[in-house]
């Protein structure tokens, strides 16, 4: 006995409730399959450009480092060559001083005539005060005018350049390591992709990506204020 078209309906009505939902389901699997792979695709551009930078400013920290170790082997040879020079002009300065002292004045004109041509004008000054007569005159032309050889006076110009120079070699180390830390702190957003594709719960599964989003947005923004090449 066939049964009345009025008793089919309800069963009508849930194929087709039950097709509709399955395709909701589809689409929405879709959609997150289109996040899923939108997020791995940023990320391994995110990746690759934080290995590019990374392997930039460590080269830049080796030209740092570099620079500073060679303005600091310059800066030693100027300190050395400038206190020999102090030091020659100082036992000059004593001979003088003897040869005044005796009254000798052929020896003390050669002892003024070998004195290094830049620290004549400082000799000249100190001279005057007439120091091998006077007890209150400066012990040295030094101790009046605060001279300072030009050597000594560059070396202590190029460690301090040299100083600068490290410090900004740390500091290019200091970025290569953020971003080295960028690339690790990604690893959670892949490893929750890979696991929202386990699940079959829609909800579950797209609760599991925004959150891997929020990890990527969250280095984004970490990154975007550092400097880059």
């Amino acid at each position: 006995m066939p049964v009345p078209d009025e008793m089919n309906l309800p069963s009508a009505y849930e194929a087709v409730a039950s097709f509709h939902s399955e395709l909701q389901r589809k689409r929405n699997e879709k959609m997150l399959e289109v996040f899923e792979a939108i997020l791995l695709a940023v990320v391994a551009v995110i990746t690759a450009w934080n290995g590019y930078q990374a392997g930039r400013w460590g080269g830049r920290q080796s030209f740092y480092y570099g620079r500073a170790a060679r303005l600091r082997v310059e800066a030693q040879t100027k300190e050395v060559t400038g206190h020999q020079a102090e030091m020659y002009d100082a036992l000059t300065v004593a001979e003088w001083l003897k040869a005044e002292a005796r009254g000798d004045t052929k020896a003390a004109e050669l002892f003024e005539r070998r004195l290094l041509p830049e620290f004549r004008p400082a000799f000249e000054t100190w001279k005057r005060t007439d120091p091998a007569h006077n007890p209150k005159a400066p012990v040295g032309p030094v101790s009046m005018t605060n001279y300072q050889y030009p050597d000594v006076a560059g070396a202590l110009k190029l460690n301090q350049e040299a100083s600068e120079v490290f410090d900004q070699g740390t500091q290019a180390r200091e970025l290569a390591d953020q971003y080295l830390r960028a690339t690790v702190f990604l690893t959670p957003a892949l490893l929750l992709v890979s696991a929202s594709s386990r699940f079959q719960i829609i909800r579950l599964r797209a609760g599991i990506i925004v959150l891997a989003y929020l990890i990527l947005f969250n280095q984004l923004w970490s990154l975007v204020k550092l400097p880059n090449f």
